[in-house]
């Protein structure tokens, strides 16, 4: 069977490694480390296909330790300690390199497994994952790794990577690849950020190109066919589902309903609008809150008509809350203030209510006062009278700060009124 053109043509060397310039650029840490020719453990974090297994096969390469391969997916326990039964050997004389790829698959006991190897120095990490190592990963073997964050790969920095597949694909079949600039630009923007996806696809072109006069012709037809959608990095309960629910969030928050609408449609686009309603109902409480509190109940109601539309129809109601948000003054006030009521709750004893807010029951012949003595805010000018409600211990905290926006400003004006009257 033949091996796939990405494997074919997998850079032997830093220099054809494209993208990662932040920790592979000239003077770079992770350029330095390798250059140095000492290879701590590493842990390489970042979405498929954007260069970790490549990084780890020349580290590897030119270290002159044995290397060992692992994918997480499918390793055991038996095939951890088949490498461990190998140190000291006169095979692993120089070391052994262990390159465990998805290692968030191996279980705490697989993981724990590794450590005392890891932390003598009998066996060098480098473990990949394509989620966060910090939730993902077991923390004692974090603690004896580094982490390197891979990143997606430009469109730009893809096209490089893309002629070097048509130039390879070209040499195999022995014809020329006729394909434009705009056809690779194309590839390069439609691949997310992903090397393997991009060579995959050149890969497919030349396949279900046209011959013609001797060469394989490329056209834009084919080339939409073949990569469509393939720029949706989405995965349900991963990284990128959280990152773009982030984003979406915050630019709600930062009032760009144009970054909201764009991360709102990855979501849409990707079939989930479960997650995106969720949020929605979180941000009308957090984020816009009491500046404009009808933005609770409006975006509940479009948030109930997206959920009864359905695809493709939801969008309607979802793009009109959005900007809804987007666009309303924003507080956090109430935010605020019940996050500081739960810190008092979690750090005080169980606290006692003050007498008068008491439910009416028997006081006992012991009690130092005798009677509720409950002031009914009804029965007073302005239906308020001021009392004691907060426990004793917090008589005197305040929560709540008024926000600086008109609807807050009117009520703490409406506070101030009632406190007048009391004088």
């Amino acid at each position: 069977m033949s091996a796939p053109l990405a494997d074919k043509i997998r850079p032997k060397s830093l220099a054809d490694v494209v993208g990662q310039e932040h920790i592979l650029g000239e003077g770079k840490p992770l350029r330095r480390i390798i250059e140095s020719g000492k290879v701590p453990n590493m842990i390489f974090y970042g979405p498929s296909g954007v260069g970790k297994t490549t990084v780890a096969r020349i580290i590897a390469e030119n270290c002159g330790m044995s290397l060992y391969k692992l994918n997480g997916t499918n390793a055991s326990l038996s095939d951890i300690k088949d490498v461990v039964a190998d140190i000291g050997t006169f095979g692993s004389e120089n070391g052994i390199l262990l390159y465990l790829d998805e290692i968030q698959y191996l279980n705490k006991k697989q993981q724990q497994s590794l450590l005392e190897y890891i932390e003598n120095g009998d066996i060098t990490l480098i473990a990949s994952t394509t989620e966060n190592p910090y939730f993902a990963i077991f923390n004692a073997v974090i603690s004896r790794s580094t982490v390197f964050e891979f990143k997606p790969v430009t469109a730009e920095q893809l096209k490089p990577a893309i002629h070097r597949a048509f130039a390879a694909l070209a040499e195999e079949n022995g014809c020329e690849v006729d394909i434009t600039d705009e056809l690779v630009e194309k590839i390069a923007f439609s691949c997310g950020g992903d090397v393997r996806k991009a060579i995959n696809t050149a890969e497919l072109a030349v396949m279900c190109g046209n011959i013609s006069d001797g060469k394989v012709v490329i056209t834009e037809d084919s080339l939409d066919i073949l990569a469509q959608r393939s720029n949706m990095r989405y995965d349900r309960d991963g990284d990128q589902h959280y990152d773009i629910l982030s984003a979406f969030h915050k630019s709600v928050r930062g009032s760009d309903e144009n970054a909201a609408l764009h991360y709102a449609a990855r979501l849409i686009a990707a079939g989930d609008i479960i997650s995106l309603c969720r949020r929605m109902l979180c941000i009308a409480s957090e984020d816009v809150g009491l500046a404009y509190p009808m933005a609770v109940p409006i975006v509940k109601a479009c948030v109930d008509s997206a959920l009864q539309l359905g695809l493709p129809e939801a969008k309607l109601p979802i793009a009109e809350a959005i900007i809804l948000m987007a666009t309303a003054p924003k507080s956090n006030s109430a935010c605020l203030a019940i996050d500081a009521a739960l810190a008092d709750v979690e750090s005080s004893d169980a606290l006692d209510f003050p007498r008068h807010l008491q439910n009416k029951h028997f006081d006992g012949k012991g009690a130092a006062v005798v009677g509720q003595h409950y002031l009914y805010p009804h029965d007073f000018p302005n239906h308020y009278v001021a009392q004691q409600y907060l426990p004793d211990a917090l008589k005197d905290r305040v929560y709540y700060e008024f926000g600086d926006n008109k609807q807050e400003q009117a009520a703490l004006q409406y506070r101030k009124m009632l406190l007048e009257k009391l004088k």
